[in-house]
């Protein structure tokens, strides 16, 4: 086994060990406040002390009852780490449209942002840079990427549905939809802060340069510029590029090509860990060299659970991709709540907050997982107990030496409950 293979066997991502440990270490617990507490429940909700008249907005609470009514273990207050993609506002162009949910929508998210992007066939996203990492996947269609690096070589590749890539910070580059139908892709930057409305632009460097200036640059007549727009281009709509080759050979005219690939295929990639309840693939500096942000690939099957957990070197920010599911995080102090998450969700947890999302639906549940850093790290809970002396942790949860000894000590499986 290699070296990277031996060390996310260590990994528990999708455990039952830790599903069983929490059913019982918990089971107790809860019951014991809630006895303590003698506060009324029913599932249905249909107690005097559930009864919810006047007004409300129902759709939302449908979508959302573990926010509305909360599962008997949430506690205290914990910020808001949901925000769904679907109310951010669509900017609209000629060429597609975009939106973006960053820390103006989401205050917890202040070290990464998204931006949901989609273009037409020959849609282009302008020529431009930014001081943010871009980390990408697609989601749908192709698209032809370009970059300068900064040693002055040109990268072009076509990326299809599932691929990603990585435009370090400052890199010139380009984004265009290709046929039949374009592309919709997730942009991931390793700032809360950053806008994707407030880029560095091709189009915009040059109508606030003097013409004079641009001329005396290119050693050309000032005349050369009267055309270019006197206002920024964006996301426009234009012919489909030229062929793949040619436009590689063009970009390396006179310095080669970019010695590192920024885009990475994954789907030529094996998972990461699969089992019986789902399966992850990570890719970090390990196998994308490039990147400067960690991601994982997480596929729970129905009834799956992504298990107990926590990141010891970076906040975690999500994006859900399909399924339904469910969140809880839990805060020191003794806080935690738990959210519902959809197709199309961004969900966010602080650095080191343990946390664990179920599959609630009837499908596969398909989000990312991604970290401010080039390297992945998690600690599961089954892992730290595991390999601590079983009569220490007994003397904690009181639940028997021999069920701790039993946790898994490489591998842990996750079946569909």
């Amino acid at each position: 086994m290699s070296d990277e293979s031996a060390e996310f066997t260590r990994r528990k991502f999708l455990g039952a060990g830790s599903a069983a440990m929490l059913a019982v270490a918990t089971a107790g617990v809860a019951a014991a406040q809630q006895e303590e507490k003698k506060v009324p429940r029913s599932p249905d909700h249909h107690l005097p002390n559930e009864t919810d008249p006047g007004p409300k907005n129902a759709a939302i609470e449908a979508e959302n009852p573990s926010a509305v009514w909360g599962v008997d273990t949430d506690a205290g207050q914990v910020p808001p780490f949901k925000y769904p993609f679907a109310m951010a506002r669509k900017r609209l162009e000629s060429g597609g449209w975009t939106r973006q949910v960053t820390v103006r929508e989401l205050p917890i998210s202040k070290s990464i942002a998204g931006v949901e992007m989609r273009l037409t066939a020959g849609g282009v996203r302008e020529l431009h840079w930014h001081v943010s990492s871009e980390w990408a996947i697609m989601l749908y269609g192709k698209a032809r990427i370009t970059a300068v690096d900064a040693q002055g070589k040109g990268f072009v590749s076509d990326v299809g549905e599932g691929d990603l890539w990585l435009f370090p910070p400052g890199v010139p580059h380009s984004i265009q939809g290709l046929g039949p139908d374009g592309a919709r892709f997730l942009l991931v930057f390793d700032d809360g802060n950053f806008n994707e409305f407030e880029t560095f632009l091709l189009t915009d460097w040059l109508t606030h340069t003097p013409r004079e200036v641009l001329a005396k640059n290119f050693a050309v007549p000032g005349a050369t510029f009267e055309r270019v727009p006197k206002k920024e281009l964006f996301i426009f709509q234009t012919g489909l590029p030229g062929e793949l080759k040619q436009e590689q050979a063009q970009v390396a005219e006179g310095t080669s090509g970019a010695p590192a690939r920024m885009d990475f295929k994954t789907s030529t990639m094996k998972p990461t860990k699969a089992t019986r309840g789902g399966e992850v693939k990570i890719i970090d500096a390990k196998n994308f060299p490039i990147t400067t942000i960690a991601s994982a690939i997480v596929t729970l099957k129905p009834g799956g659970l992504r298990e107990l957990h926590w990141h010891p070197n970076a906040d975690e920010w999500q994006y859900f991709i399909g399924g339904k599911g469910r969140m809880t995080v839990f805060v020191a102090g003794g806080h935690a709540r738990t959210m519902d998450m959809e197709e199309g969700d961004v969900g966010y947890v602080l650095q080191s907050n343990p946390h664990y999302i179920e599959n609630t639906g009837n499908t596969d549940l398909v989000f990312l997982e991604m970290f401010r850093t080039p390297h992945y790290q998690d600690i599961s809970l089954a892992e730290w107990l595991a390999h601590t002396p079983a009569l220490l942790v007994d003397q904690h949860l009181n639940v028997g030496e021999q069920m701790l000894k039993a946790i898994p000590k490489e591998e842990s499986l996750n079946l569909p409950l």
